[in-house]
């Protein structure tokens, strides 16, 4: 059975051991603190209600994820804060370069929990997105999906205008359904025209193709990174709570805010 982490599943005390992620080391928190005034950054505060500090069970965890691991409690990793926030500005900084330059951020997320929150956030933002299911050769092979994609935008015109009324009834419902279809796995890169200037990755252990598909062809990789990954997979990796959509929400919201106030 797959491990869900959600926050409400918590418990309080799991909650206030946590917290001293923040309590610790104090002239740590408060200079990380200063930094978050301005509203860029998530409070301290926020994640913890939120979730975010909360990884996968010891016995899931990844080696290499232990330099941003602060602890463990029941048997639960417990993800630096201060980290996570040091890393999320470096992401943050990547993405507003790339708006910047009126480059594009392809957001990826398929996990049934949050796939609705990734498609969501890239059209508040006119970005493209994959909530359903990654197509191989996506990044890879994109002169062939071009050609697929320019094929079904045809189709699709034609239904509009109406014009599929010209071809038996039979051609209308074979048509019909690969729309339908192109839609659910390809509506959301259908105005795709070229590589994205980098690949926002919620479920980086569930997107391996995607994944290797972006090393292969240079597109930079930020992403979520939770207890059970190896973070040198990703180009920016963020470590947090990938499993609870209060902790994916929370940090796309910041996303989000920093596209709209850079695209100003």
């Amino acid at each position: 059975m797959e491990e869900t982490k959600e926050s409400t599943t918590i418990t309080d005390d799991a909650s206030a051991s946590s917290a001293k992620v923040a309590s610790q080391n104090s002239s740590t928190t408060k200079k990380t603190e200063k930094k978050s005034d301005n509203d860029r950054l998530p409070k301290l505060e926020e994640m913890l209600k939120a979730g975010v500090h909360f990884g996968h069970q010891k016995g899931r965890w990844n080696p290499k994820a232990s330099s941003y691991i602060f602890g463990e409690h029941g048997g639960t990793h417990i993800i630096n804060l201060e980290i996570t926030l040091k890393k999320f500005e470096l992401a943050l900084d990547k993405i507003k370069d790339i708006i910047e330059k009126q480059g594009i951020i392809l957001f990826l997320g398929t996990k049934k929990q949050i796939c609705s929150l990734v498609k969501k956030t890239a059209e508040e933002n006119t970005m493209p997105y994959v909530s359903e299911r990654w197509l191989g050769g996506t990044f890879t092979n994109f002169s062939t999906i071009s050609r697929r994609i320019k094929k079904l935008l045809e189709l699709e015109r034609k239904e509009n205008e109406g014009s599929l009324g010209h071809y038996t009834k039979k051609e209308q419902t074979k048509f019909r359904q690969e729309i339908r279809d192109f839609e659910k796995n390809m509506g959301g890169i259908k105005n795709l025209t070229k590589l994205p200037e980098a690949l926002f990755v919620i479920g980086v252990k569930e997107e391996k193709t995607a994944i290797a598909e972006a090393k292969k062809t240079g597109v930079p990789i930020i992403g979520l990174v939770d207890t059970n990954i190896d973070p040198k997979e990703i180009d920016f990796p963020i470590p947090a709570n990938d499993d609870s959509l209060k902790s994916v929400e929370l940090l796309l919201n910041y996303v989000s805010k920093e596209i709209k106030k850079t695209k100003k």
